[in-house]
């Protein structure tokens, strides 16, 4: 999967435990309601050119 975008990147979270963890319990859970165990989740931030807009 090929995802462009001039204002948001991917996240880098990999130094945020936690907040993985989060998103893996997330992952987790909308994959038990919806049948479907091929569920990921990416996090994205505004990049410098879109924060604030």
């Amino acid at each position: 999967m090929e995802i462009h975008s001039d204002s948001y990147r991917i996240a880098p979270l990999s130094d945020q435990e936690d907040v993985v963890e989060v998103i893996r319990q997330a992952e987790s859970e909308i994959a038990r309601m919806t049948g479907n165990p091929e569920v990921t989740l990416i996090a994205y931030e505004k990049t410098g050119t879109a924060a604030g807009k």
